[in-house]
């Protein structure tokens, strides 16, 4: 009979925790393994065929030392802190007018229904298609592409925002008027509490589809960032950095979002 308990006559050693805290690792690192297996079989299958030859540098083992080199090099540095630079400012303007707005056409049943249909129409427009206004509109390429973040970020955070206003209880809106509560007050101890996972659920997404966005944004006429990068690295045909740039976004977008989910977590009252 097999025990995660191993009992001595002063104390009791419980093993469950490492025991759960190595199958966390082992899935991650299977799942990791049989992506790595993949990619490697991929590039064998480019290096042996003669058509195909030429992008034999996307394997995994010219890759990483591609990706040493940009390391070593420090040019990786600059290049990411250009691209969080204008995620970070793209993301702040999008909670500044996300979040308020939320709370008004969540609040207000004639905002949202009044909202709705134009608001759920420009959301389905792809990001993108706002390039070329937004290069018209701005003065500078990194005004655009923090446009086109915007753009891209704003709608998850207005739409879980207001979700998570119309889910509160409406008695607590009553007990609170009936106290003399202020709107000020409603806003900051009833509301703001009571939707601040919904918010952050919300970020969460934005933080996803914008960083999906940047790359092709930072097409635009820039000269750093990731998405820069990878348009330099294609132009000189340097398909090992190219494939070091991609494991670099991976890595960032998969770390963002994990913090956002760790916020989620936080804030979600519900979770254990």
């Amino acid at each position: 009979m097999t025990t995660t308990t191993y009992e001595t006559a002063e104390h009791n050693v419980n093993f469950r925790p490492l025991k759960e805290f190595g199958l966390r690792l082992l899935y991650p690192f299977i799942g990791l393994s049989g992506l790595i297996s993949v990619w490697w079989f991929g590039g064998h299958l480019i290096e042996s065929n003669p058509d195909l030859v030429a992008f034999s540098d996307f394997a995994p083992l010219p890759t990483f030392y591609a990706l040493l080199d940009l390391i070593n090099s420090g040019d990786l540095w600059s290049t990411i802190s250009s691209s969080l630079y204008r995620i970070l400012i793209g993301l702040i303007w999008g909670i500044v007018i996300g979040v308020p707005t939320g709370i008004l056409i969540g609040y207000i049943d004639i905002a949202m229904k009044t909202a709705n249909v134009p608001f759920q129409f420009i959301r389905m427009i792809s990001p993108l298609a706002w390039m070329p206004i937004a290069v018209l509109a701005f003065d500078s390429w990194d005004s655009a592409i923090i446009f086109l973040i915007l753009m891209a970020a704003v709608w998850p955070i207005i739409f879980s925002t207001a979700n998570g206003v119309r889910k509160i209880d409406p008695h607590w809106f009553k007990i609170a008027r009936n106290l003399g509560a202020s709107g000020y007050h409603m806003l900051t101890k009833i509301i703001l509490p009571a939707i601040m996972m919904d918010v952050v659920a919300g970020i969460r997404l934005a933080v996803g589809v914008a960083w999906v966005v940047l790359v092709p944004a930072e097409y635009l006429g820039v000269t750093s960032g990731l998405g820069y990068a990878i348009n330099d690295a294609r132009d000189t045909l340097s398909y090992d950095t190219l494939a070091a740039i991609v494991i670099v976004i991976g890595i960032i977008g998969y770390c963002l979002d994990s913090i956002c989910g760790f916020f989620v977590k936080k804030f979600n009252w519900h979770i254990e």
